[in-house]
């Protein structure tokens, strides 16, 4: 499989008050095409900070990343937010859906940022892709935890992304409601998708077949 992502050296230092705080430091990380893999870590080491530079939603303050090849420092604010929508999918613990919209709707919203043609058609598959396509019209005060989750997966797929970026999606889930959401993530991987899923959980980050371990902002493990 080609590499997709190659960070070398990647450091991320946030300026807090008078005070420097190293959130990520010197991580060198090869992610192949193809792979479902977990970053796992506590509460501040430095997993949704290495997720966000992934992401492009952050940009390190030093360090190297290649994404497909191409040197992201190099992309100017514009080409970094037309990369973000095209090649990435993220979905949140918090779901982040427009209450006052259908699920349909809040699947269709990348769409209507990125432009194109058959939007409602496209956005409908991407529900079918995660067993929602009956619920459609239902607002997500209508709907369960894990089905909003589902919304959120299926907004994230809407554009066919490269690779999803996925941080703690079962931290307000119940067990069997989590399960089914791992379900759909190891489903979307082995139709060639790139998952990479942030999370403090052992037992979700025991289920994929590579663990990175980020401790005090590097890696001590993978």
């Amino acid at each position: 499989m080609p590499e997709l992502v190659e960070l070398e050296n990647i450091a991320k230092v946030y300026r807090m008050g008078k005070v420097n705080v190293q959130a990520i430091n010197r991580i060198s990380l090869t992610i192949k095409a193809g792979e479902i893999l977990a970053i796992i870590g506590a509460s501040g080491s430095g997993k949704s900070t290495l997720m966000n530079i992934i992401g492009c939603l952050d940009k390190p303050t030093s360090g190297k990343y290649l994404f497909k090849g191409a040197d992201v420092s190099r992309l100017n604010d514009n080409k970094l937010a037309e990369m973000r929508n095209r090649e990435f999918g993220f979905v949140f613990q918090e779901f982040n859906l427009l209450r006052r919209a259908t699920a349909l709707a809040n699947v269709e919203l990348p769409l209507i940022y990125r432009g194109g043609r058959r939007k409602r058609q496209r956005a409908m598959e991407a529900l079918e892709r995660v067993g929602l396509a009956r619920r459609a019209r239902h607002k997500p005060t209508e709907l369960s935890g894990g089905e909003q989750q589902r919304v959120a997966i299926a907004r994230a797929l809407v554009n066919s992304p490269a690779i999803i970026l996925v941080d703690e999606p079962t931290g307000n889930l119940d067990s069997v409601s989590a399960g089914e959401i791992i379900a759909i993530f190891r489903q979307l991987n082995q139709d060639g998708i790139t998952v990479i899923l942030v999370t403090h959980e052992l037992s979700i980050a025991s289920q994929m077949p590579r663990i990175i371990t980020l401790r005090d902002g590097e890696i001590i493990s993978q």
